[in-house]
This record gives C-alpha cells, structure tokens and sequence, in this order.
C-alpha cells in the first residue's frame, strides 16, 4: 500500500493528544503514515497514565491506605513531570527551537496542552485527598487544622516544635536589605506579613521561613499514643510569635517551587566524567524555575510579588494547591502500620531451582537457564545470592557488571567489594547520569574504586542503562562464563514493588557476546560488533525490531497468521510506531501492553484494528520489557532493559536477549495471557487515545493480574513444599511457572 494519501479525520483533539478519527466515515484504503493526527503526544499520555494512577485513589476496592499512598504517587510523578518534562521543553523555548513532535506541536503549545490536564488533574486530586481524609477520619486516623486540637494537645505541638524543630529554622526578611532568598527545589516555604507593633500605617514588612521537613524531620506530627496528627507548618504557622517575638503578625501562606532537573553539560568536552557530574549537580541546585504553587487564599499582591521575583508567568505558571500542598509526603500517612488498611503483605517466594542451597553454577550448567520474575520471585535469594556466591567462589575468576541504581545498604555493593578483596577481577560499569542518583552513584563509583575495583562511566555520549552481570569461572573443563540479564535495577529496594524479569544462563555465545559488549564500554571502541545473540542499543536494535515486525507482515502475507505482543513502559519511537501500523495494515495481531506513553492509536477502521493497547495499574508498578513475535510459529521471546523510545534505542547503551528454552517460552505465553486477558486492573486505550478501565463481568475476574500472580507463585511454593516432605526432590527441577498458570 503507499503511504502518501492523508487519512480522514475530525478536527476534535484527544486527552492523549493526537485527533480523533471520525467512526461514521468510511475509512480510506491508503494512509499517510506521517500525518500527525495519527500520534499521541509524548507528554500528554504520560499525563494520562497518571490520571490512571489517581484513579486507584478512588477506587474502593482498593484498601484505604493503598489509596492514599497512590495520591502521594501521583504528587510525586508530578513533580518529577514538571522538573523533567516542562523544564526540557521550557529550555527549548529559550533556546528558540520551534520543531513540531511527530503529532504536530511546538514546545509551547505542549506545554499549554499540559497545564490544561496538569489543572483539571490537581482539581481532581485535591477533591481525592478531601475524601481519603474524610475516610481516615472515619478509621481513627485524623489529620487535623490547629483549631480542632484542645488546649493540652496545642501544649505539646509547641512544645515539641520549641524542642526539637525551632533550633532548625531561619527566617529571612524581605526588604532592601535582605533581598528575596533562593528558594530550594520542592521546598515547603511560609510568607510571612508582619509589623512592628504601633508601626501605623508603614508598609509592613516580608519574611520567609522554609519548613525544614527532612529525613529527621517529619511533615506530621503526632499526639502520643494517637492518631491525631497535625501538618509541621501549621503548627509553625500558629506559633510564629516564637520566631517573630513581639511582632504582629498579619498574614502568613505556603508557597513551593519546582526547579528544572534538566540541566546536562556537554560530556563530550568534559575532562574528567566524574566531575563534569558533580558541576552539573550543582548547576541544578539553581536551575531555573518551572512551577510555582500556591495556597488559594494568597494575596493578588504576594502572589505578584513571588511571580516576579521567581521569573514566571503569573497567568501559566502559578498553579494554586487546595488542601494541603507537597502531598508526595502524604506518604507518611500511607506507610502506617495498619494491616487491616493495607494490602495483605507480599512475600517473594524463591525459584524452584533455587530453593535448595546447591551451587549456584553447578545448578546452570547441568540444568539449564533460570527465568526469574519479581517481585513475585525472590531478588534476594537469586540476583544478591549469585553475586554473594561469585564474591567466595575460588573458581571465580571475574566480575563484570553494569550499574545503573541501586539501593542505600546495598548487598550487591557489598558483595562486589568482597569480591575485589578475595584477588578477583572486578569491572563495574556505573552510569553516573541515572537522573536524580547521580549523587549516589557517585558515592557507590568512589567505594568500588577504593576498594580496587575497576570502574568506568560508560561511553562519551550515551547513558549505559543496561542491566548485565557476567561471572567468569574455570570450571573442571576449562572457562565458563555464566551471566544474569534483566529488566530492572540491581535495587533489592525496588525489586519487591517492581514488576521485573531476569535470565540466568551459561549459554556460550550469550557468554561470548557479553564478553565483547563488555569490552566495548571499558574503551567505547568499535560499537558495531557482532553478536551472535544479544541485540544491542544503539548499534541495531531499533533496525532488528523493525525487521522483526516487517517479517511478521510478511508471515502474514504468505498466509501465516502474524502476531506481536509487547510489554513494556513507553512506545515513544515514531519509526517503530509507524511499523506497527503497517502491521495493522496488513491484519497482523498486535497486543500491547503499554505501562504509560504510548503514541499508537489502536482500532482505527483499515489501519489499526487489530492492535489492542493495555495499561495495567495496580499494587506493583509495571517495569517489565518484553518483546514477542510468532515468527510463523516458531516463535521468539526477548527481555531487557529497553524500553519502545527514542532515546533508548538511539542514545543509550541496552541489552535484550532471547528467551529461547521452550519451557521459559511457555512460562512467558501464559504469563502474557494473563495480563492480557486481565478486567480488574487494566485499562485499554480507545481509538482517540483515551482510556476506559476494564470491568469485570464475573467473579472469576475479579482478581487483578498481579494478584493471580501472587497465588500462583504461592500455591507453587506450597507444591513444592509437599514434594520435599515425600523427599521427592528431584521432580521441584522440573516445576515451573506454566505448570500452575492454568489452574
């Protein structure tokens, strides 16, 4: 079919950010797949993932705290947005790029497009919060205003705050003295207007005073042996006379800015990596600022006045916050230990191959690769036990690792330092650019360097964010490498509230390939190598995918029914987005599981109708990365660290590998099945880009995903261990997911 007739269409605008198709029309026999009503913006389907994420929030099935805990989330995914997103396309502006995306917007209108979804979202949020606190209310937990304290309680606030808080504060004035101070990211601020008494009808005068909420400070305070609980500033705000002795004190409102995160140097003028990072920390200390939020009760002339001196748009940059403002800390509340308001807890059971205390190695190599999948399955007693095990093992020769998170008392640091101390080679690739730990893996790059480890930044110009681990070993016939490819982070943190897969394998060539992609980060030389099985970012992997989708066109050409099923966070790349309609053009089945950004439209008439997009939203957050094709029935099976986006198939380093033992192959079908076949917790995107939740239409389905996948994984571990008891062991080698996913 050409690709140069233009579609029809209406002229109406999605949510998501793209047109909509009109229904009633015939739909054309041939489409122009550039036009840009036939893609999503980037940033409004982040947007709308989020208004999915806030929709559990109401959702009372969901247990009360777990509601409250995902409109802290949502808080915290804003905020993230506007130092992320709205300050990148703020830094466009100023740079004057006026270049349309691929759905036909300039910087400024998507920022104009955003704020329209960011206000109706806080409108919506904050009417959530009130309700959940309602509900608290009703459960004993109350958070409440200063008034509705008595007398006794307000005693203690202060006093605790005189105690333990007030050494911590300094105010700052306001005037041709002192002018207006900087103002830290996300911090929590009082404007404070205040006289001298008998000072008449002199200009009052302006101090601030920064809430120091911290890791030693919390933002609610409680009456002991309670639930009450009151906001830090409104207990500040109610006892300024301690820090404005013998002033009036005649109006006082909140205020917090976000400042842009977006703030890269040029590495490839950088002298030292390491360095260039440390500058660039400190350059976003002082970033621009992208947002403003204030109370709705302030001044016209405070909220002028904070406009002015902070360089915005008072009409489009100030955005008023009912309720209470920095509801990220609304975590505090939701992390409370009340088990009958909470989900029921998780606990990650171990692999069947993994349960016994056998050799790590021995267990590879004689009985082949081991499919992990967390948080359902153990991060501890599989990706930290092969490390601690390679750190000890005197057949180990060598380690080799990319890492690009980690967690704060991390075991797999621990067990790299080992490792080094024990005379093995130890080689670790830190990413030093993962946005916001730039801080720790500086930390995490000078312990492993003093520890006499060998550690590099990767390669000038692209982020490493792939997650591999090879293990060299002289086994009794000679070098064996054995290796761990994953989804996620090497984060025990995350690891059991992501959902994330992970191969272990001895496979040799996989062994060769990591061996010479490991080569190419210590040195950046020669980045088109040839690999036997991995595919590789940015050297070929967006062409492999795209040959991949063509050749299920083509399977489906020669009468061969072609299927594709991606699982994975974003389909940003406009090239992989405009194969995939080519796919629906030739009637290819296309399932996508897609957490938020997704620029495809599916079920448009001729073009997309046999394309379905999911988004599953639940306890877990969806990480995991997956990439099937029928291959006209022999079909393949890739996970990785990459994601469907520009910048990961173009500017970062990723791996993906094969999935290629038909068991794993089985586990993973059904495992897809499952999801896709999910009406609890998914939500599938209509042809204009919206979504609408699934609904379940019987009891059968009114279990999410996610928790079908917890009952599986424990009704496996239970099997398992009746087999023990009748000391039938050697048969838990040969359980495996797909042996339980039917039942």
């Amino acid at each position: 079919m050409s690709e140069e007739q233009t579609i029809n269409v209406s002229s109406k605008t999605s949510p998501g950010g793209g047109r909509l198709a009109n229904p009633t029309e015939e739909p054309t026999h041939t489409w122009d797949l550039n036009a840009p009503e036939l893609y999503l913006n980037r940033e409004l389907t982040w947007l709308n993932f989020n208004l999915r994420v806030l929709a559990q929030a109401r959702d009372n099935r969901v247990p009360l705290l777990e509601r409250a805990k995902f409109i802290a989330i949502t808080c915290s995914n804003l905020d993230e947005f506007f130092m992320k997103r709205i300050g990148g396309l703020k830094q466009q502006i100023g740079a004057g790029i006026t270049d349309l995306s691929v759905d036909g917007r300039n910087p400024q209108q998507q920022i104009e497009a955003c704020h329209e979804i960011i206000r109706k979202l806080e409108r919506d949020k904050n009417a959530l919060f009130e309700q959940t606190m309602a509900e608290l209310a009703e459960n004993g937990i109350e958070l409440l205003t200063w008034d509705q304290f008595t007398a006794e309680e307000q005693y203690y606030l202060r006093t605790y705050f005189q105690s333990n808080i007030y050494p911590l504060v300094t105010p700052q004035g306001i005037d041709p003295a002192h002018p207006f101070p900087f103002i830290s990211n996300l911090s929590l601020n009082l404007l404070v207007t205040l006289r001298h008494p008998g000072a008449g009808d002199m200009q009052p005068a302006l101090a601030r005073v920064k809430v120091p909420v911290g890791a030693d400070v919390p933002r609610f305070l409680s009456i002991p042996g309670t639930y009450r609980y009151a906001r830090l500033e409104d207990v500040m705000s109610h006892n300024l006379d301690l820090l404005f002795p013998k002033m009036e004190i005649i109006d006082c409102c909140q205020f917090r800015v976000t400042r842009n995160a977006v703030t890269e140097l040029d590495e490839e003028q950088a002298d030292d990596l390491l360095a260039m990072i440390e500058t660039e920390l400190r350059y976003r200390r002082f970033a621009s600022i992208v947002r403003l939020q204030v109370e709705p009760s302030i001044s016209k002339n405070d909220r002028g006045m904070l406009a002015a001196e902070l360089g915005l748009d008072e009409e489009s940059d100030v955005f008023e916050v009912g309720g209470m403002m920095g509801k990220t800390d609304f975590f505090e509340i939701a992390m409370l230990d009340l088990p009958h308001l909470r989900d029921p807890k998780h606990h990650p059971v171990d692999h069947p191959r993994l349960r016994e205390k056998s050799n790590f190695f021995h267990n590879l190599r004689r009985n082949g690769p081991i499919l992990l999948y967390h948080p359902y399955e153990s991060f501890s007693s599989s990706v930290e036990r092969f490390l601690e095990e390679a750190s000890n093992d005197p057949k180990v020769r060598a380690i080799k690792m990319t890492l690009y998170r980690t967690s704060k008392d991390s075991k797999v640091i621990h067990s790299l330092v080992n490792a080094a101390l024990n005379g093995k080679q130890v080689a670790v690739v830190v990413e030093l650019k993962a946005r916001f730990d730039e801080a720790a893996n500086i930390r995490w790059a000078n312990r492993l360097e003093e520890a006499g480890i060998h550690v590099t930044y990767g390669v000038v110009g692209f982020k490493t964010h792939c997650k591999t681990i090879l293990v060299v070993r002289r086994d009794y016939d000679g070098i064996r490498r054995y290796a761990h490819i994953g989804t996620g982070n090497y984060h025990g943190g995350t690891a059991r509230l992501y959902t994330d897969f992970g191969l272990f394998t001895c496979d040799p060539e996989i062994g060769q390939d990591l061996t010479e992609f490991f080569n190419y980060l210590s040195t950046g030389f020669t980045p088109k190598r040839q690999y036997r099985k991995l595919v590789v970012a940015p050297s070929d992997m967006k062409r492999k995918i795209i040959n991949k989708i063509n050749g299920e066109i083509e399977h489906q050409r020669q009468g061969r029914q072609g299927h594709i099923r991606f699982k994975m966070n974003a389909l940003e790349d406009s090239d992989v987005a405009r194969a995939l309609y080519k796919a629906g053009q030739a009637g290819v089945k296309v399932d996508l599981i897609v957490r938020d950004t997704c620029r495809l439209r599916p079920g448009i008439p001729g073009l997309s109708e046999s394309v379905t997009v999911i988004s599953i939203v639940g306890r877990f957050l969806e990480h995991a990365r997956l990439y099937y094709f029928g291959n006209g029935g022999e079909p393949e099976f890739y996970i990785g660290s990459a994601d469907i986006m520009k910048r990961n198939l173009e500017s970062r380093v990723e791996v993906v590998v094969p999935i290629e033992d038909p068991i794993l192959q089985k586990d993973l079908t059904r495992l897809l099945d499952i999801q896709l076949e999910d009406r609890y917790s998914t939500w599938e995107m209509q042809s204009d880009g919206t979504y609408e939740q699934r609904q379940p239409s019987n009891a059968a389905e009114e279990k999410g995903c996610q928790q079908r996948i917890i009952e599986i994984a424990e009704k496996r571990e239970a099997a398992l261990g009746k087999i023990k008891r009748v000391k039938t062991k050697a048969k838990s080698k040969k359980v495996h997911w797909s042996a339980f996913l039917n039942r």
